[in-house]
């Protein structure tokens, strides 16, 4: 009788006033926060804090108010933000197996699942095993990654010395270089610079990392089915991924049709003789489409860090012309200019290396990590974190913890030298994360750095173009990178 009478006595509007009601309810009980669960600001029904700007400022003053452990929701989902040192190492160190699964990211997960970076479990084990086995195999063994990358230091010199001293963009050079390292090891082979196919597949790669954190990302992240179909940034860097896809699928297919097992000549002959050794462990994944994701993988875990590092060094280096002189003289006096700068040099050469951790630090291109989530329910800071909440590391807050560094927000090389002007390490210097989600490329993007910065100082020096000085700022996407500059490389 009741129900009745509400029927006759609501019209139209009234009944979608109703039906909103009963939806906010929903959305209120539904999402309420769990009993000690991580602090955070008020969502609105139904969009959560999708609102909620994701850069260092806004972060910092949510863990000033909320603490270091925090909490934010987006849509119907909970994500958890880890903020400082202390914290951020009790979460991936000191708890090593609490927070090594990875949640889905809408925006990858079509082209990322069940590769390396972005799976869990058996597979996810089996995977990353199989890649740091055969990377170090191909890098290692016949070949050494270490002649790979000096190698590639003679060509990008050249190709910096055609400029005549002139102003360049030194982008995609620099781009293509360090990826021809992590080409030789998984393609067998380096790539021309001027190889347009190969260029066009950086610059698909770069655009979409550009891309992966624009306020609409967010949201399709957030609701994915409404906005599939509606444009926005996400369709681009959903079209590029699909290109790349198909550089990367051509590539397999070559190795197929030249695959000699008793021969392997780098990481996807291997794997096709995986995929013939794996048909008795399917859970393992070893496949055709496996291959093409962790090749995605690979690549970009093998260019991105070292190469965006490598631009920010130029522009710190334009910045602070007194900082080159000083590294250009530390290599005159230990190497000279007739031989090129090896790994066995490094210990020899405390103020380069200074240098370079200095410009990952304060360079800070990965400032959110990449997302992981509880493999089962933990507790931090004094709140409960229950199993497949999605949690953030922010890094800058390790990179730029007060308490960890005397000039956290300067460029100060002398962060990585003690009294004596001895290389130190630091416990907060965590570029690369920490724990077993550690980034894949940190060993070879080190090496990278290394070569490629060392052999560029030694042979030329980098200046301003007058009135274009590069800024400091940055720009964020998935990574934060420097904005587009040119510069001169002047022959030494």
């Amino acid at each position: 009788m009741i129900f009745q009478a509400l029927f006759q006595c609501l019209d139209i509007s009234g009944w979608l006033l109703f039906g909103f009601v009963v939806l906010l309810l929903t959305d209120v009980v539904r999402n309420r926060r769990p009993p000690s669960f991580p602090p955070g600001p008020w969502a609105l029904p139904f969009l959560g804090n999708v609102f909620t700007r994701a850069d260092d400022k806004s972060m910092e003053n949510l863990a000033k108010k909320y603490g270091p452990v925090f909490s934010l929701r987006t849509g119907g989902q909970r994500m958890v933000f880890i903020w400082g040192y202390k914290t951020v190492k009790e979460a991936l160190v000191i708890q090593l197996d609490s927070f090594v699964d990875r949640p889905i990211v809408r925006l990858f997960h079509e082209y990322f699942k069940g590769g390396i970076v972005m799976s869990n479990g058996y597979h996810w084990k089996k995977q990353r095993k199989f890649a740091n086995t055969h990377l170090r195999y191909f890098g290692e063994g016949h070949k050494s990654l270490e002649k790979y990358i000096e190698v590639e230091c003679n060509f990008i010199c050249e190709a910096f010395k055609e400029e005549q001293g002139k102003p360049f963009n030194p982008q995609y050079t620099i781009i293509n270089s360090v990826s021809n390292i992590i080409s030789s090891v998984v393609f067998g082979r380096r790539f021309e610079y001027s190889d347009g196919t190969f260029r066009k597949f950086l610059q698909l790669d770069t655009e979409a990392i550009a891309l992966a954190t624009s306020e609409v990302i967010q949201l399709y992240d957030a609701f994915p089915r409404l906005l599939k179909y509606l444009p926005g940034p996400h369709q681009k860097v959903h079209a590029n991924y699909r290109e790349i896809m198909v550089f990367l699928g051509k590539e397999v297919e070559k190795h197929q049709e030249e695959w000699n097992q008793e021969e392997p000549r780098d990481y996807i002959d291997v794997y096709l003789g995986e995929i013939e050794k794996g048909k008795e462990d399917p859970q393992a994944s070893f496949n055709i489409e496996t291959l093409l994701v962790c090749l995605l993988d690979l690549v970009e875990a093998g260019t991105e860090t070292a190469a965006t590092t490598l631009r920010w060094a130029l522009v710190y280096m334009l910045h602070y012309p007194e900082i080159q002189n000083k590294v250009q003289a530390e290599i005159d006096r230990v190497i000279g200019q007739a031989r090129q700068p090896t790994m066995a040099d490094r210990p020899n050469l405390p103020y380069t290396e200074a240098v370079i951790h200095e410009t990952q630090r304060i360079g800070n291109i990965l400032p959110f990590g990449f997302p992981k989530m509880a493999s089962h329910d933990a507790t931090l800071g004094g709140y409960v974190i229950p199993k497949g909440t999605p949690i953030t590391t922010i890094l800058t807050s390790v990179l730029h913890d007060k308490n960890e560094w005397e000039t956290p927000d300067v460029f100060n090389p002398q962060h990585f030298l003690d009294s004596d002007g001895h290389f130190r390490r630091r416990d907060a210097f965590l570029p690369f994360s920490a724990g077993k989600r550690a980034c894949l490329g940190e060993q070879l993007a080190r090496m990278e750095l290394f070569l490629f910065f060392t052999t560029l100082l030694q042979r030329f020096t980098f200046t301003a173009i007058p009135g274009e000085m590069p800024n400091l700022q940055g720009v964020m996407g998935f990574t934060r990178s420097p904005e587009e500059f040119r510069l001169l490389a002047v022959p030494r």
